[in-house]
């Protein structure tokens, strides 16, 4: 079989390649930086690099593989963040019609279900719509609840005001999983590809308050007891410009908090809950202390 796979080397993109090449499958992986040739081709996939908002470009690499896994990249820059990533859904589209492509595992996201209030994911529901629009291709959508790896951007935090805090809410349950957990289940479509029409996946892996995970990562790094402090959402947006985000960005991230905090983010996964993946906080919180600690 032939796989592409957007992403670069990424905390997804990486352990999924490994797993289809490992399974004696040929991979091209993309990515917008020439310098990561090198280690793509030393993992045992083709590189291909462009952008993936080069429609072109996107024919050409999709024509001729079996399926093809796809994410839409981080852009920080954009001036209107949700137009642009549903603005890439539809490049995607565009080059699924025209290069004859059949099967896709689509990064998408827990809330994607929502039009908007959930931040930069309501940019990921107008992606999924672009993509749903697309006949006779069948695709299925990976809604994973918050990363794990999230969790890094509170180092700073921890460590200059002994505290964790955000907007979310104290007592507001996070859907949270592992990346590789997510690369694991979308190596199990890619490899069987049994999905048809559209579907979704959720991928959850553990289920914590804010208060608890301010616990568990306080006593991973030798503090325990640390305190969680509740942001109002200005509080929230004042704290991200004061950390040099950008504001659309800030708005944007400050959306979803409120979206988790109200549970706008998470009620269509309420109706349909799945079982747990393997990487549960604890064992994510071990990976936290190393990063805390170097």
């Amino acid at each position: 079989m032939k796989y592409v796979l957007l992403g670069s080397l990424g905390n997804i993109t990486k352990p999924l390649a490994e797993q289809l090449i490992a399974a004696g499958h040929a991979v091209t992986i993309v990515s917008s930086h020439k310098d990561k040739a090198p280690a793509i081709t030393a993992l045992g996939a083709t590189p291909a690099i462009g952008s993936v908002e080069d429609i072109d470009f996107l024919i050409g690499i999709f024509k001729g593989a079996d399926a093809a896994y796809l994410m839409i990249p981080p852009k920080f820059d954009a001036p209107d963040w949700k137009k642009w990533i549903g603005g890439v859904g539809e490049k995607f589209a565009a080059a699924l019609k025209a290069s004859g492509l059949k099967k896709v595992v689509f990064l998408s996201s827990i809330g994607a279900d929502k039009p908007a209030g959930i931040g930069p994911v309501s940019g990921i529901h107008l992606a999924e719509a672009a993509l749903d629009s697309v006949t006779g291709v069948d695709i299925l959508h990976l809604r994973p609840g918050y990363f794990y790896i999230n969790f890094y951007s509170a180092i700073g935090l921890i460590k200059q005001a002994g505290i964790y805090g955000n907007n979310y809410g104290a007592d507001t349950a996070l859907l949270l999983v592992h990346p590789r957990d997510i690369a694991a289940a979308a190596a199990e479509e890619l490899l069987s590809l049994g999905f048809k029409g559209r579907s979704v996946r959720y991928i959850i892996g553990d289920e914590k308050t804010s208060r608890e995970i301010a616990s568990t990562l306080g006593a991973a790094v030798g503090k325990p007891g640390l305190p969680y402090v509740g942001f109002s959402d200005e509080e929230n947006l004042q704290g991200a410009l004061g950390a040099g985000l950008p504001e659309e960005v800030a708005k944007n991230f400050t959306e979803m908090g409120a979206a988790i905090r109200t549970g706008l983010m998470f009620d269509d996964y309420r109706k349909h809950p799945v079982a747990f993946s393997s990487t549960k906080l604890g064992d994510f919180a071990k990976e936290f202390a190393a990063a805390y600690n170097q």
